[in-house]
């Protein structure tokens, strides 16, 4: 029996493939590593980019995360501890659609894997043209990929980048 993420795009659900398609979801890590990068000047920690869709993708998650990037994450955590219980499931389920998606954005270069993580790479998606078609929804869910990027690049020193990373993973019940 195959599984469900092997099915050609034309064979899985319409709602489905629309929204967990590689392009898709590869602009909302796109996003999140863009705006990281702009406040740290480093590289996105990649096992931040495999919650990026948990966070964005889930309708009440996404109502729940913060407006504004210099919110203390631990405070949002404690608030939302029932959110987050879910989360480390979502995350495992989320990870194969995660991995094309990064797949897909090295394979076009518009982002780099090395040792540091998720860089912008040397063709990067253009994140500030809006779509001619777009819905609310989808505009909320691309600020909200963005606004990750800032608040996990807010949260910690600048000099402890890996161990901010894994407090915020912990935080959110997610095993780095």
């Amino acid at each position: 029996m195959a599984s469900r993420w092997n099915l050609a795009w034309r064979d899985r659900p319409a709602e489905e493939a629309a929204l967990l398609n590689p392009a898709f979801c590869g602009e909302l890590i796109a996003r999140a590593t863009k705006d990281y990068e702009r406040i740290r000047a480093a590289a996105f920690p990649l096992p931040l980019g495999f919650v990026v869709l948990p966070l964005v993708l889930h309708p009440p998650t996404l109502s729940a995360l913060p407006g504004r990037a210099n919110t203390t994450f631990a405070t949002w955590s404690a608030n939302n501890e029932a959110l987050l219980a879910e989360l480390p499931e979502r995350t495992l389920r989320l990870r194969p659609i995660s991995r094309e998606a990064l797949l897909f954005l090295t394979q076009h270069r518009a982002l780099t894997v090395d040792g540091a993580g998720l860089r912008t790479g040397e063709k990067p998606i253009r994140l500030t043209a809006k779509a001619e078609t777009t819905t609310p929804a989808v505009d909320d869910i691309r600020r909200a990929a963005s606004l990750l990027g800032r608040w996990f690049a807010n949260q910690g020193a600048p000099v402890q980048i890996h161990q901010t990373t894994v407090q915020i993973l912990q935080t959110m019940g997610v095993t780095p």
